[in-house]
């Protein structure tokens, strides 16, 4: 499906003989909660989108977030290939989509990149590389979403790390950008440290810098992010359901995304929790917009 506001315009198609290295796609709903209506994240793929257009004519200008041009003089190669429609409350078939879709996309093969989004969209995402090697997460998240099962759903926004820490595939885990409290009781934090999770809080990435996460991550591995927006401060991120103050700054996740590209392979990419109803000004969008920007960068400088 062809979305009618691309992502800073790109295309949904290269020409014959061309193969895409990153493409992007949307979802809306992955699994909701029983009585929960997050009808509003269906909006964060296009607000993103949107967003994204007053740089659409500027993709070959110098970005000094990048040191250079958005495809560091490459020949372009990033697609966005519209929404996966989604439906709230068809949890197990929004599931199927997304990890279709998923599949599709690494067997081109090119790089996923998922604009969400309800934070349960990154298990199905993850869910489709089960057949492409070993890899790594990084989470950037003020919560480790760590929990078993809520309301006796085991695949909501409560969960995804648990879920993801179940498969096969994943190889280890970061979690960064940790506050506050309603991250998790007791026991999820003993589950999560039994995996063998990695925790970097919002606090030592102020105190040391991104190398407090960096260091946890082998030199050289395949790595999915999975970027909450609430893992960053609600005061340049507003646009979340949790807002808790101390989050990451812009600066420090571009830092993460840029230093991760230089020390291991970004694989995949989503970015979830945008949550427009809350937004003020668009401004979570235009961060959101931005981080994309700085993520399509990192994966064309890995190629």
């Amino acid at each position: 499906m062809t979305d009618p506001c691309p992502f800073l315009g790109f295309p949904d198609r290269l020409a014959d003989g061309h193969r895409p290295h990153a493409v992007i796609f949307g979802a809306g709903h992955g699994t909701t909660y029983p009585g929960q209506d997050s009808s509003g994240y269906a909006l964060a793929a296009n607000a993103i989108r949107v967003a994204s257009q007053g740089e659409a004519a500027l993709v070959g200008h110098w970005d000094f977030d990048l040191g250079g041009p958005l495809f560091d003089g490459k020949p372009a190669f990033c697609l966005d290939i519209g929404d996966i429609p989604t439906t709230m409350g068809d949890n197990a078939g929004n599931r199927a989509r997304i990890e279709a879709k998923t599949r599709e996309v690494l067997e081109l093969p090119a790089v996923p990149i998922l604009l969400g989004g309800d934070d349960s969209l990154p298990i199905p995402f993850l869910a489709g590389f089960a057949d492409h090697g070993s890899v790594w997460i990084l989470q950037i998240d003020a919560h480790i979403d760590w929990r078993d099962e809520v309301h006796g759903e085991r695949y909501g926004y409560s969960n995804p790390m648990r879920r993801i820490s179940e498969m096969p595939h994943v190889a280890g885990m970061v979690q960064v950008g940790l506050r506050g409290v309603g991250s998790a009781r007791l026991a999820e934090i003993e589950a999560a440290q039994r995996y063998g999770s990695h925790f970097v809080t919002a606090r030592e990435v102020h105190t040391q810098g991104v190398e407090a996460a960096l260091r946890h991550i082998p030199e050289g591995v395949r790595v999915v992010v999975t970027l909450d927006c609430d893992g960053l401060d609600p005061g340049i991120m507003p646009g979340v359901a949790a807002r808790t103050p101390g989050g990451l700054t812009y600066t420090q996740v571009i830092d993460l995304i840029a230093g991760l590209g230089r020390r291991a392979s970004i694989a995949g990419f989503d970015i979830v929790e945008l949550y427009p109803p809350a937004d003020i000004n668009g401004l979570s969008a235009l961060t959101a917009a931005r981080l994309l920007v700085n993520a399509i960068g990192a994966i064309a400088r890995q190629i």
